[in-house]
């Protein structure tokens, strides 16, 4: 397809109109579709099936029941083999339940409630601010809007986010508090930080004391096209005596089942030794029994990377639809772009600006429920409103195929709309 965006006004009217008619067209199917969250679909998640039947034993390596009270910091075999899997060591681990979205909300709260190290607890400060790299991940920043955080966008490039902004702002503002980072295959983009970018972080200079990157490595093994090696943040860390800066995070939750998996936090010595003595308050211990069923069914690394391979021959055939779709569709057009991601849950589709909303409403009235158009950034506000997050995990391809060919549609016809400056929901 030629440049849409050099038509004619002739062209563009005649052009709508053909969309028009592809739009009644799928909404007279009166469809029901939803490419909103990044769930695993029920053929991924038959692929752990086997977990259920896990357990032959309660009995820990330590001679332990995982029936029982006890053990704060996760099991020992599981916690030695996610020391292996992320070269993390075990002492400075520590295994919860299956949230890492719960884990990120305790830390938060105790940072608000007790300090962290000695600095003043964030409840008595008056303004407290955090850097969020966008677009990014919806439920993050709702966590810190709960707070009452302020975030600042930060503009993610192909290596991650702008380091000359995180590093000018990070050294020039005390009440400048953290940063919070999905580092390999970002939600939504699929950027992958590079090694530069990593270092960086680790040595840059904070003007609060108490500074915290949140790592939320949540997809750091969910390849579909490339596995990527990102540089592991606490390892260089160390190299500048920064290690409790960090905030490690990572889960199961789509390696087997979001509801049943397990989440860990990892940091410097010091930190884990301080979020241990607050956990002590807060519970007993998380769930043994799962861990153990976890552990069962993992058993090692080898295991994890032919399962991880198995997850990315489900997740594959997807992405092929609708990375496939969006290049015949819109290549050359001038309409739209899209990331590639090598791996994680997401693609984003960028529209012309102004026309992501009217994409999403338009896709909703035609029968396909889409990630809110601003969920990319913080307060729900993105100023471009260009940015939609595409999650093609749950449907299967059949049902992929038809969303996909809703989601162009809608966002050719928003775009042509805003070029005609013509109302951008005119069908």
């Amino acid at each position: 397809m030629s440049k849409v965006t050099d038509y004619s006004a002739k062209q563009l009217l005649n052009y709508k109109a053909e969309l028009v008619e592809e739009y009644k067209k799928l909404s007279k199917l009166n469809l029901n579709l939803d490419m909103s969250r990044g769930k695993p679909g029920p053929s991924q998640l038959d692929k752990s099936n086997e977990i259920l039947d896990s357990l032959s034993s309660y009995k820990l390596e330590n001679g332990v029941d995982a029936r029982n009270y006890g053990i704060l910091d996760g099991i020992p075999e599981l916690k030695r083999l996610f020391s292996n899997l992320l070269d993390i060591d075990t002492d400075d681990i520590i295994i919860g339940n299956n949230s890492v979205l719960n884990l990120i909300y305790d830390t938060v709260a105790r940072l608000f409630i007790f300090g962290t190290l000695g600095s003043t607890p964030w409840c008595r400060l008056e303004k407290i601010k955090f850097l969020c790299p966008v677009p990014g991940y919806d439920r993050h920043f709702k966590i810190l809007e709960e707070f009452g955080i302020e975030m600042i966008n930060i503009p993610m490039t192909q290596e991650g986010p702008d380091m000359d902004m995180v590093e000018k702002l990070a050294a020039s503002d005390e009440t400048i508090k953290g940063i919070i980072c999905v580092p390999v295959y970002s939600n939504p983009d699929g950027t992958c930080y590079s090694d530069e970018t990593v270092r960086r972080l680790a040595k840059m200079k904070t003007a609060a004391s108490d500074f915290r990157i949140f790592w939320d490595n949540a997809y750091v093994i969910h390849y579909v096209y490339e596995k990527v090696n990102v540089l592991n943040i606490l390892r260089e860390a160390e190299k500048y005596g920064t290690e409790d800066r960090i905030y490690y995070y990572f889960s199961t939750s789509k390696i087997m089942f979001p509801g049943a998996g397990v989440a860990m936090i990892a940091s410097g010595r010091k930190s884990i030794t301080e979020i241990h003595r607050f956990m002590s308050v807060q519970t007993i211990g998380s769930d043994k029994i799962n861990q153990l069923r976890v552990f069962n069914f993992l058993k090692n690394v080898e295991n994890i990377n032919k399962h991880m391979d198995i997850l990315a021959n489900c997740l594959k055939p997807k992405f092929d639809v609708v990375l496939d779709t969006l290049k015949h569709e819109f290549e050359s057009t001038g309409l739209c772009r899209w990331s590639h991601p090598k791996g994680g849950y997401f693609i984003a589709l960028y529209t012309l600006d102004g026309c992501a909303k009217a994409t999403v409403e338009l896709a909703k009235r035609a029968g396909l429920i889409l990630t809110s158009a601003g969920a990319t950034h913080p307060y729900g506000n993105n100023p471009h409103d260009n940015c939609i997050r595409l999650a093609p995990s749950y449907p299967e391809c059949d049902e992929l195929e038809k969303a996909i060919e809703i989601v162009c549609v809608c966002a050719k016809l928003a775009c042509v709309n805003k070029l005609l400056n013509k109302d951008l929901l005119d069908v």
